[in-house]
């Protein structure tokens, strides 16, 4: 195993390793923030539209 590390530097290999890793979960997190199940910031039901519900002025005159 250690000569493995001979053909690669370790720091080079640990800054891919987590620059790699924080764009893995930038892509989940805004995936399910893409969701209407699992977005946290606007809520449940935060994408589909209200019922709109036209009602007629009715006057018993």
């Amino acid at each position: 195993m250690w000569r493995l590390w001979l053909l690669f530097d370790p720091r080079r290999v640990l800054i891919g390793l987590f620059i790699f890793l924080f764009t893995l979960a930038l892509l989940i997190h805004f995936i399910l923030l893409s969701t209407d199940r699992f977005n946290w910031i606007e809520g449940p039901g935060a994408n589909s539209a209200p019922a709109a519900s036209i009602e007629s002025p009715i006057n018993p005159a």
